[in-house]
Parts: C-alpha cells; sequence; structure tokens
C-alpha cells in the first residue's frame, strides 16, 4: 500500500496542469500546448517566421545542393532552375497546409484528427515522432563536425587527436567529441517557449547570412573571379536512361521531397502568428528567395575555392579546415574558420530545436497530454539522439539514411488528403470543440479511425514506393516506369490521394461537414477574427460554466434566444 501510495504521488506530480481561466483543459486528449491558441500567446510577426524558414535555408545542406544535380550531368543554370522552382513549390504548399493553423489556431497534431479521427490521427503523429527522432539524432551529429572545426580552430593540436574508441565503433574520437559537445550546448535552449524564439532567429539568421556572405567575397577576392566549376554546361553521360528534362523534374521532386516532412507540420507553427500577413511575408522572403540565395552562394563560393585550391569542396566543414590548413594556418585564417564555423554550427543548432526537437515535443504531447508538454517532449526527443546512435546510421547505415530522405513518398500522401479534407470537404470550417472529446463527437466516425483516409493513403504511394525501392537498391537497369513514377512521386502522392479521398467522401458522405462551433469556447480568436468566421466570442456570449458543461445563450438569425449545451 506505501508503495501504490507512492507512486500515485509520483503521478500526481508529474501530471500537467492548465489555468482553467485560460481554458486549459488537461486530460487525455488536451493540453494547454494542444489547445487552440489564444490571441495573448500569438507572438510570431513576418520575422519570425523569415527566422524559421531562414534557419532551415541558411544550412550545409542548402548550401551543397547544387552539388546533386550537378553531379547528375545538369548544367548550372539549369541546377538553379530546380532551385528556383523547388523552393516557390516549397513555399506554396508549406501556406496550403499552415492556413489551419493561421484561421484555428491548432497544430499538425490536433489538424489531423478531424481527417483521420481521434485515434487515427496517431498513425501520421507516429510517423512524425519517429522521422523527429532520428532527424534530430543525425543533425546533432552534423552539427558535431562543425563543433569540431570550431575547436581545432581555437587548438590545432585537436585535429590530431588519437581515436581512444573500440575498433566496433564506426567513428573517432575526434567526431564523438564533437557531436557531444553539440548537443550539450543544445540543451538548454530546449527551455525556450516557441513564443520567445524572436531573438534565436534574429541572431542567428543574420550572423549566418552576413557569415556565408563573407565566406564568398574572401573566396571571390582570392581567387580573382569564379572557377570552372561556374561554367559547367550539361554533360549528362551517354549511358544514362534520362534526358534532362526527366533529370529536372527529379531534382524538383527531390527539392519538395527533402522539406515534405517540415511542410506536413506548418501549422504546428502557423497558429502562433499574430495574422496570415506576417507568415506569407515571411515564409515568401525567407523559404524562397533566401533559400534560393543561399544555394547560389554555396555554388560560387565552391566555384571560387576550387580556383583556389585546385579541388572541389562542396561541404563546408571540408572547405573550412583547407582554408585553415587543418588547423596549421595563421592565426587569421584559423579567427575567420572559427566564426564561419561558428555560424554554421548556430544555424545547425536551431534548426534542429525548432524543426525537429520541439515538433516532436509537439507531436509527443499529442500522445500522452496528462505528462507531456512542448518542453518534456522536446527534452525527450532529444535524449533519443542517443539511443538512436546517429554515428551507426551516417557512416554505416547510407541505405537506411537514403530511405528517410526519400520519405515524402508515404508524406505527400498525407499532405494530400490534409489539403482537400480542409479546403474541399470543410470548406474551411472546424468544429473545435469536438477535437478534444470523444462523446458526440463528429470526428470520432468509427471507433474513432475515418476509414475513407486509410485506402486514400495507401492509394498515394502505391504507385511510387516500387521506385524508391529500386533507386535505393541502386540497380543497373531498373524499369524505367518504376523509376519514372518514383521521380514525380510528390506530385502523384499529392494528387493520387486527394483524388480518392475526395471520391470516397462523395460515395461514402459523412455528417457534420462543413459546421463549426457557433461560440468561440477556448477564447481563441479576436473580435475581427470572430466577426470574420461567423463566431460568437466566448465574453460575449452569457456563458455560464456549470461542471463540465457550457451553458451558452446564443441568439438565432430570427433574434430568439435558445441556450446551446457543450460539453468538454
Amino acid at each position: 500500500m506505501a508503495l501504490r501510495h507512492r507512486l500515485q504521488k509520483i503521478r500526481e506530480k508529474i501530471q500537467l496542469h492548465g489555468d482553467d481561466e485560460q481554458h486549459e483543459q488537461t486530460d487525455s486528449w488536451s493540453n494547454r500546448d494542444l489547445i487552440p491558441l489564444p490571441p495573448a500567446r500569438r507572438t510570431w510577426g513576418w520575422f519570425h517566421f523569415f527566422g524559421y524558414w531562414a534557419i532551415s535555408s541558411l544550412n550545409i545542406s542548402n548550401w551543397q545542393t547544387p552539388n546533386s544535380f550537378l553531379t547528375l550531368g545538369l548544367s548550372v543554370g539549369q541546377s538553379m532552375l530546380i532551385i528556383v522552382v523547388g523552393r516557390l513549390l516549397i513555399a506554396m504548399f508549406s501556406t496550403l497546409i499552415a492556413w489551419c493553423g493561421l484561421e484555428w489556431h491548432i497544430g499538425f497534431t490536433v489538424q489531423n484528427r478531424y481527417t483521420w479521427g481521434m485515434r487515427g490521427s496517431y498513425i501520421p503523429l507516429l510517423q512524425r515522432i519517429l522521422l523527429n527522432f532520428i532527424w534530430t539524432a543525425v543533425q546533432c551529429w552534423n552539427g558535431g563536425r562543425l563543433i569540431a572545426v570550431c575547436i581545432t580552430a581555437i587548438w590545432p593540436s585537436f585535429a590530431r587527436i588519437p581515436n581512444t574508441l573500440s575498433a566496433s565503433m564506426p567513428t573517432t574520437t575526434y567526431q564523438f567529441v564533437g557531436f557531444i559537445l553539440f548537443w550539450t550546448f543544445s540543451t538548454p535552449f530546449l527551455l525556450i517557449r516557441p513564443e520567445k524564439f524572436k531573438l534565436p532567429f534574429q541572431v542567428v539568421s543574420l550572423y549566418c547570412g552576413i557569415g556565408m556572405l563573407c565566406m564568398m567575397t574572401w573566396a571571390l577576392a582570392t581567387a580573382h573571379g569564379v572557377g570552372p566549376l561556374w561554367s559547367t554546361g550539361t554533360a549528362i553521360p551517354s549511358t544514362s536512361m534520362w534526358n534532362s528534362s526527366w533529370l529536372i523534374m527529379a531534382g524538383i521532386n527531390q527539392m519538395i521531397g527533402g522539406i515534405a516532412a517540415g511542410i506536413t507540420n506548418g501549422s504546428d507553427f502557423s497558429r502562433y502568428a499574430r495574422g496570415p500577413a506576417h507568415y506569407v511575408g515571411g515564409t515568401v522572403a525567407s523559404a524562397w528567395i533566401v533559400g534560393v540565395m543561399v544555394s547560389f552562394i554555396g555554388l560560387v563560393t565552391t566555384s571560387a575555392a576550387q580556383k583556389i585550391y585546385g579541388e572541389v569542396y562542396w561541404n563546408p566543414p571540408d572547405l573550412l579546415m583547407v582554408m585553415m590548413d587543418s588547423g596549421n594556418g595563421s592565426s587569421k585564417a584559423r579567427a575567420g574558420v572559427f566564426f564561419l564555423s561558428l555560424g554554421f554550427a548556430l544555424t545547425a543548432m536551431f534548426e534542429n530545436i525548432c524543426g525537429n526537437a520541439v515538433a516532436g515535443g509537439i507531436d509527443l504531447a499529442g500522445l500522452f497530454p496528462h505528462y507531456i508538454n512542448i518542453r518534456r517532449g522536446a527534452i525527450i526527443t532529444f535524449i533519443a539522439a542517443w539511443v538512436v546512435q546517429p554515428w551507426q546510421l551516417i557512416n554505416k547505415a547510407t541505405t537506411f539514411i537514403q530511405v528517410l530522405s526519400s520519405f515524402s513518398v508515404f508524406l505527400a500522401p498525407l499532405i494530400g488528403v490534409m489539403a482537400t479534407d480542409y479546403y474541399i470537404l470543410r470548406s474551411r470550417k472546424v468544429k473545435l470543440s469536438h477535437l478534444y472529446r470523444t462523446h458526440d463527437s463528429d470526428y470520432w466516425y468509427w471507433h474513432g479511425v475515418n476509414w475513407r483516409v486509410v485506402p486514400a493513403w495507401l492509394a498515394g504511394w502505391a504507385p511510387t514506393v516500387g521506385g524508391l525501392v529500386v533507386t535505393v537498391q541502386a540497380k543497373e537497369n531498373p524499369p524505367r516506369g518504376l523509376v519514372q513514377l518514383y521521380y514525380m512521386a510528390f506530385l502523384i502522392g499529392f494528387f493520387v490521394s486527394s483524388t480518392v479521398f475526395l471520391v470516397l467522401n462523395k460515395i461514402f458522405p459523412r455528417a457534420g461537414m462543413g459546421e463549426y462551433d457557433e461560440v468561440d469556447l477556448y477564447g481563441t480568436f479576436t473580435a475581427k477574427e470572430a466577426a470574420r468566421l461567423g463566431v460568437m466570442r466566448l465574453e460575449d456570449s452569457g456563458d455560464v460554466i456549470e461542471g463540465e458543461e457550457r451553458v451558452v445563450d446564443v441568439e438565432d438569425k430570427k433574434g430568439t434566444t435558445e441556450e446551446v449545451v457543450e460539453k468538454n
């Protein structure tokens, strides 16, 4: 009995508790971080979203993007065309999915409940959690490489540190120390709530952006112009199965697919916006324009560095090590490399925190609302990096990483059904109170699952998964049709799942589509928003709370008054 009593005390202590006056109910489906955000917590302006997208653009991966297309034999112009079109589509699809968060102020975790059902929403949720765990670990490992460059710039002997790890460990002491330090330095920032991200976004995006420009300027000045890489023309191998048109299509698909995970949970962050204009302005300016500029700067810098050193160094950590001669260069060279690598490291850090750890925290909160909020979930996601062991994945399981990079095959259909449900079937109307209960909820469907979405989602990735398999296996002569479908996987998955889901809902219609709460039960909307949506604000409704029921006097169109009872 004593043990049971003690366990009960521990349980009560770790349970989350909300402020009832702020409608922060905490139960099996809701907590403070899952409810529709009230105006007081919607603090993100255009620069927040500029910074949010900047940290996902000012990174090593985007810097190296042109290399992926030049390697296939495409020209510089064709490679930049892919990047311009790809980044524009990223901004468009991101805004498409994020709009629900802008209008109803709910995130991905809750948003999927009206499409998949209360229990069915765990299917996309678990996919996201898995990806967050793995990519958090991988990003920590990549960030550790930059920290190792910083240390080498200060103490050159660090580059020659003896490897004390066992032969079974597929890494070195040099790399592992960088990983540990990056993980350790990142952890305190998990305590910052998303509402307070403005200062980190400002500092990191400006620091890294200026650092990249300085790096390009130095390379151009030292080389007295760009190198031969800049004038690369179309050189598709004669043995290639594909012409330039198909390679461009594959490149655009790769561009969108590479950030598909970030597109799916766009509403997790758009719900923090002070208004739609802030989101759209910041997203277009950064996701598209800055994204293209970073790839352009990476291309120019790499080309100029080729002229200086006689080799092509696409990976910034490799180029930075060469710039300071692996720590043996002058103090000026080492100082410059330190500040440049620190900028890259800070961007990697906050991209990982915001895009992976915080997003993982929100998703975990959806699984265990009684015990996990964003902060606890982000910490769990970060601790999971040690369980994932990224040194094993990157250095040994390269095929696994390639599959993860192509996971958009499964995410594009998910995005398709989300868009069709919100814009076409529901006409952008959501009954918020039904997203947080199972009793008498329109979103309970059949045992908590909307069966219509399952075949629609499967139909979206069934045509393209074969191409994914043969591509990862790197077969010499794969079936041409399978690869062609895979080269269009994102668009095929999006539109096939959208169409199938729409047809199934027309054949088997569901009641309640396009309905919404007449009263703002969560204090979610400003007066202007409530008027636009046709919702009565809570403080204007004569609301009386009795136990777990809210009895609301609502005036209908004829001027008569009736009582509407909404259960939590």
